[in-house]
């Protein structure tokens, strides 16, 4: 984020590299600098002339250098961005040329999706000498709660844990799919809310009760009836909640509460760092670490790499409700 800002600064500040290198495998900041330059590097009579878009699949990259070795017309620079330029990854070291001797008055801005350049190559050295190369990392899971909430705070709302964490079940850490319920809560809520697992539910569909991130409570609290409750809503409602996911979230579950049960500090503050968890969660780790020592968690992520491949149809051909069940008795038995 602070890479981000320092990038937006510097155009902001007349400070324009001619070439700007997108890559990585989070697309949403890539998104976010491209389109940032693609509103703000020229004024609405400018963009007319001077502003051009290309895909990576439709153009080749003598296209690209030949556009970009032209000169503006009554401006000071032209913009060039070229979009999906991963799928030109197999040509891509023929900018050498370009981006060693770049045009100074062309803004090239190419969006490198899902891949990097090697740093060992002659591309990647010369675009770190004469433009700049921004690296998009992908957040782990347990870092986008927080990247949910100084979102929301930088326009003026604040999200309870609960709310952000269902967000993360059910979104995962794909920034752009959060951002756009993100943008639908704004629309809908006033300045300053406080926005709670109701407000996602009445405005995004995702049930507050019926949910991956109170199935694991549930299961952590060895509450039967209450896990039975959300997997036989999970049966009736199998497209919102696929089992692989419920499969994949308890696992992770119990091999964060294995590596409790390995923690020689038990501090509150410690375990939270130690499993990358919110702390207003952290009492029901030690809740569930209470109810399975360490043998029965072991026994738990066996069965559960079991109910896996049975989801994949191999060595059964169990329903995914059936698959469910087993896996519920097997945990809580």
């Amino acid at each position: 984020m602070n890479e981000i800002r320092a990038i937006v600064s510097d155009i902001k500040k007349g400070n324009i590299m001619p070439i700007y290198f997108l890559m990585g495998e989070e697309p949403y900041y890539i998104d976010k600098i491209s389109d940032f330059i693609e509103e703000n590097m020229l004024d609405e009579a400018e963009k007319g002339f001077n502003q051009q878009v290309m895909y990576g699949r439709d153009t080749t990259i003598e296209d690209i250098v030949s556009s970009a070795k032209r000169y503006p017309m009554m401006a000071e620079r032209q913009v060039l961005i070229v979009k999906e330029a991963q799928e030109l990854s197999r040509n891509i070291e023929k900018l050498v040329a370009y981006a060693e001797n770049p045009q100074l008055t062309t803004v090239l801005v190419l969006n490198y999706k899902y891949k990097k350049l090697d740093k060992r190559k002659k591309l990647y050295k010369a675009i770190s000498k004469s433009g700049l190369i921004f690296d998009s990392k992908k957040l782990y899971e347990n870092q986008v709660s927080d990247w949910i909430r100084r979102v929301l705070s930088g326009r003026k709302y604040k999200i309870e844990p609960k709310a952000s964490q269902m967000l993360v079940e059910f979104l995962g850490s794909d920034l752009s799919k959060i951002s756009n319920e993100l943008d639908k809560l704004v629309l809908i809520l006033p300045e300053d809310t406080i926005i709670n697992d109701k407000h996602i539910e009445e405005n995004i569909g995702i049930s507050k009760d019926f949910n991956n991130f109170e199935l694991r409570k549930a299961v952590g609290e060895k509450n039967l009836v209450k896990a039975n409750r959300i997997i036989n809503y999970f049966s009736e409602n199998s497209k919102n909640n696929p089992l692989v996911m419920t499969i994949s979230l308890l696992n992770n579950f119990f091999t964060q509460l294995l590596l409790f049960h390995g923690l020689q500090d038990k501090s509150k503050s410690a375990v939270a760092k130690s499993l990358g968890v919110s702390p207003y969660f952290i009492d029901e780790y030690f809740l569930a670490a209470r109810n399975y020592p360490m043998r029965k968690v072991a026994q738990v992520i066996a069965t559960l790499r079991d109910a896996d491949i049975k989801s994949k149809g191999v060595g059964a051909s169990l329903s995914h409700k059936d698959i469910l069940k087993e896996l519920l008795f097997k945990i809580l038995h």
